[in-house]
């Protein structure tokens, strides 16, 4: 009897403990596209975001699902490609994002953003030093968004990116040139399921999907340094509807690592919710 329910026990926990998106209707009821489908998002102080598919468009032979925003994005340091994916494809083994070029921008913008608050800060310190710096980014174009079948809490790599920051200063000073470069691996991991509650409704036995950056930092001369910041990046999805909440909390990366600053609360949380919706079916055309 004991080894029986041992068995039993052993079949709930596999069960209970992992996900499977192996059909094609299963990963596209997470992930809708139909042209007409759009989603309105509500953020933590009241703004909209709307997310609109459109027609689908074919780049060097593969057809991917597109959608547009409202309102358009300002500033490419706001730019995150978990919720604004322009461009997905659903396919047999992950649902995979098209994020290369718009998350280089982002990236870009957001390490010139602290670099312009590294520099007002370092002219309070020495208003004779001007500091000159020049920005480069890699992106890994295709974002790993959810594996076909995967385990709860087993990682996969969604993305990586790469960031160098050479800095020098005038009059020179010694060194003459440090360069900064950063190696960011973004990890994916599905939670569990959760019930959401969003001003569009409750939506039970979402899929909790986190994302998790790790950063590596080099320096030229070597420096002594702080860890980097990083990013936790988490949404919920459920079946027929999509992304139903989108939870961000972001901290500085390059302002984190350089010791002489005092450290500082450098965290920005974000949070948009679902507040209205409606989903076209596959074979509706948009109508």
């Amino acid at each position: 009897m004991l080894k029986r329910f041992r068995v039993v026990f052993s079949l709930l926990l596999i069960l209970g403990f992992s996900v499977t998106l192996s059909a094609q209707e299963g990963k596209d009821a997470y992930f809708l596209h139909a042209p007409g489908s759009y989603w309105v998002y509500e953020d933590q102080d009241g703004n909209e975001l709307t997310r609109r598919a459109v027609s689908e468009k074919t780049i060097e032979g593969e057809t991917y699902h597109a959608f547009n925003y409202e309102p358009a994005l300002e500033e490419w340091a706001d730019y995150d490609y978990h919720i604004y994916p322009n461009l997905y494809q659903v396919g047999e083994e992950r649902v995979t994002f098209l994020i290369g070029e718009e998350a280089q921008k982002a990236v870009k913008a957001r390490f010139t953003k602290e670099m312009e608050t590294f520099i007002k800060i370092g002219k309070q310190m020495s208003p004779d030093i001007n500091i000159f710096y020049q920005i480069k980014a890699e992106v890994q174009d295709p974002f790993y968004a959810l594996p076909a079948s995967v385990a709860f809490n087993e990682k996969w790599e969604a993305t990586q990116i790469k960031a160098k920051i050479t800095m020098a200063t005038f009059p020179p000073q010694d060194p003459e040139e440090i360069i900064v470069e950063f190696t960011i691996v973004e990890t994916g991991k599905v939670l569990g399921t959760e019930k959401v509650e969003t001003p569009a409704g409750t939506f039970e036995d979402c899929l909790k999907i986190e994302y998790r950056t790790e950063t590596g930092v080099t320096t030229v001369p070597p420096q002594d340094e702080n860890p980097p910041g990083e990013t936790v990046t988490t949404l919920w999805v459920t079946p027929n509807v999509g992304i139903v909440k989108f939870h961000q909390k972001t901290e500085d990366i390059l302002l984190k690592v350089i010791p002489i600053l005092e450290p500082k609360d450098s965290t920005t949380i974000k949070i948009l919710k679902l507040k209205r919706y409606e989903v076209k079916s596959a074979d509706s055309d948009g109508r």
